[in-house]
């Protein structure tokens, strides 16, 4: 199960680098056309860029909940890996609320829709309205594997493996930016 979810992580996160790599394009288009006469104002460019930009939030709450780099903020002292585990369980099932409330609203909302267009490029507003509960699935799935390292490591049992991959910085292990 666990190489499904690394697969999936990174289909997740080659789908972000898309969104922001073609974000730039109506981006730009916007920029330049309204500096210069190079390129006629293209008024769908500022729809796709918002559409683009509304992927690109929810393809990095995807990927950050499984990085554990999005949901979590650092208040506690160093812990033992055990209360730290706990007090995860207890951080992640508030973020599980969140997961079903992002399932079950943002399904209704795809389904109320599915079958509208946008304004301007008459994009289908589905492929738009899919992003929410498309998040909130893959939160749950994440979270479940959270869960499952996590209460392994409070029970006193180790993870199988290591608990999440790395965020993909480009430095070497062990190594800071600075």
């Amino acid at each position: 199960m666990r190489t499904l979810l690394d697969g999936y992580h990174r289909v997740l996160t080659w789908l972000l680098v898309a969104s922001v790599a073609l974000l730039v394009i109506p981006v730009t288009l916007q920029i330049v056309s309204r500096y210069t006469a190079l390129f006629p104002a293209y008024i769908w460019t500022e729809e796709l860029s918002r559409f683009l930009f509304i992927w690109m939030v929810m393809l990095g709450a995807m990927i950050g909940l499984r990085e554990r780099t999005h949901f979590e903020v650092d208040v506690w002292p160093e812990l033992s890996p055990r209360r730290t585990a706990l007090l995860r369980i207890i951080a992640h099932l508030f973020v599980l609320v969140f997961a079903v409330v992002f399932l079950v609203w943002g399904w209704r909302f795809l389904m109320f829709g599915w079958s509208q267009t946008s304004e301007l490029a008459d994009l289908p507003m589905g492929f738009i309205f899919a992003a929410w509960p498309l998040a909130g699935a893959t939160w749950l799935l994440f979270l479940a594997e959270s869960f499952y390292d996590d209460l392994r490591t409070a029970s006193g049992r180790a993870p199988l493996v290591p608990e999440t991959p790395a965020p993909a910085t480009g430095l070497e292990p062990g190594r800071t930016a600075e």
